[in-house]
């Protein structure tokens, strides 16, 4: 079987955590601050957790996670 290639866009927005869930960073966060509300803001911050039916598209795309 030949390799299989990861795709670059994916393997830089996508980390996996210790027990092998996929996390993600927050949209809206780039530009144009000043017109969304503090608590946006705010509840954008840090990582989350990618939704359940979000994750067999992606490990499509990282086949050697």
């Amino acid at each position: 079987m030949p390799k299989l290639k990861t795709k670059s866009a994916v393997k830089k927005r996508f980390g996996v955590t210790g027990t092998g869930k996929l996390k993600r960073n927050f949209a809206y966060k780039r530009h144009c601050l000043f017109c969304k509300t503090q608590k946006m803001k705010r509840q954008a911050r840090g990582t989350t957790l990618l939704a359940e039916s979000d994750v067999k598209i992606v490990k499509q795309f990282l086949p050697y996670l």
